[in-house]
């Protein structure tokens, strides 16, 4: 049996407008638990997205 880790990276926008994406890739419970500090403060559209191995999930514009 073989288990495959799925890798999580987060998009959010910061408090002065500025899009910001994660640099690092997480599990997905490590995921939520980031997306919860940013969302407590004060970062707005938080989101947590899938990512490949290797791969950062770009900012919004």
């Amino acid at each position: 049996m073989t288990t495959t880790m799925q890798n999580y990276g987060l998009t959010w926008t910061d408090l002065d407008g500025t899009p910001r994406a994660s640099v690092v890739s997480y599990d997905q419970a490590s995921a939520e638990q980031r997306k919860a500090r940013l969302e407590a403060a004060g970062c707005t559209a938080v989101e947590v997205v899938e990512t490949k191995p290797g791969e950062r999930p770009q900012p919004k514009a």
